[in-house]
C-alpha cells in the first residue's frame, strides 16, 4: 500500500489532462494516467516518466463500465487508495452543432461522456477516495456551461458558438457536481468544478488562445485544496464563474 499522495487524472494523454498529470507529478504524487488509446497513454506515461513522475498507466474508458470497473481494481491493487480524482476527459464531437440541425447521436455521444463519464468514474473511485485521508474531486467544466454568460447580450456576456450539446454538457456537469456536493457536505471529500479557460487542444481545433498548462493550474488548484476549504464552487484562476 502506498503512503504517497495518489492521483488518478482522466483524458491524461494529451492537452490540459496531460498537463495536469505532470503538474501534480512534480509535487512528488504518484499520478495515474488514465487514457483508453494504448499507445498514447503509454507514450504520456514514458514522457512524465522522463520528466520525474511517479507516473502509471491506468487504461479507461469513461463510457464503459467494465473498463471503468477495470481502472478501479488496478488502482485498488496498486495503492489501496486514491487520493484526488481529476475528471478530465471530455469531447465535443461534430461541430457545428446547431439545435435545429444536430445529430440526437451527436448529443447523446457528448453527454455519455462528459456527464454520465465523470458519475460513472466519480462512483467506482468512491470506496478508494473514502480511504484518504484528505480526498478530493476535480471536475474540469468549462465557461460555456455558464447559463448567464451564454444568455447575457453583451459580447463580454456571450462565450462560445452555439454548441447545442457540448456547451449544455458542461452546464449539466455543473448542476451534478452540485448534488454530489450536497451528498458529501460533512464529510472530508472536497468536489469543485475548473474552468480552464479557452486552452489551444484538439477539442477546438488549436484555436484556443490559453496554454494547456495554464489551463491545467486550476485543476492543481482545487486537487490541493487545504481541509475544510470550499466544495460545490466552479471557478477559474480568476475566480468564480458565474452559474
Amino acid at each position: 500500500m502506498s503512503e504517497r499522495t495518489i492521483a488518478l487524472v482522466t483524458g491524461a494523454n494529451k492537452g490540459i489532462g496531460y498537463e495536469i498529470a505532470l503538474g501534480l507529478g512534480a509535487l512528488g504524487w504518484g499520478v495515474g494516467v488514465g487514457a483508453r488509446d494504448d499507445r498514447r497513454r503509454k507514450e504520456a506515461v514514458e514522457q512524465l516518466r522522463a520528466a520525474g513522475v511517479d507516473a502509471f498507466g491506468v487504461p479507461l474508458d469513461v463510457t464503459d463500465d467494465a473498463s471503468v470497473s477495470a481502472a478501479a481494481q488496478l488502482i485498488e491493487d496498486r495503492t489501496g487508495r486514491l487520493d484526488v480524482l481529476v475528471n478530465n476527459a471530455a469531447i465535443a464531437d461534430e461541430m457545428p452543432q446547431e439545435p435545429t440541425q444536430v445529430d440526437p447521436a451527436t448529443f447523446r455521444a457528448v453527454m455519455e461522456t462528459n456527464v454520465l463519464g465523470v458519475i460513472r468514474v466519480t462512483n467506482a473511485m468512491m470506496p478508494l477516495l473514502r480511504r484518504s485521508p484528505s480526498p478530493r474531486i476535480v471536475n474540469m467544466s468549462s465557461s460555456v456551461g455558464s447559463l448567464t454568460r451564454q444568455s447575457g447580450t453583451a459580447a463580454e456576456l456571450t462565450t462560445g458558438p452555439v454548441a447545442v450539446a457540448y456547451a449544455p454538457s458542461k452546464t449539466l456537469l455543473n448542476a451534478v457536481t452540485l448534488q454530489y456536493a450536497r451528498e458529501l457536505s460533512g464529510t472530508n471529500i472536497l468536489i469543485n468544478m475548473g474552468c480552464p479557460g479557452y486552452v489551444a487542444t484538439d477539442l477546438n481545433g488549436f484555436r484556443g488562445v490559453r496554454t494547456p498548462a495554464q489551463g491545467a493550474a486550476i485543476a492543481i488548484t482545487l486537487a490541493t485544496l487545504p481541509d475544510g476549504g470550499p466544495t460545490g464552487t466552479f471557478v477559474d484562476d480568476a475566480g468564480v464563474v458565474p452559474w
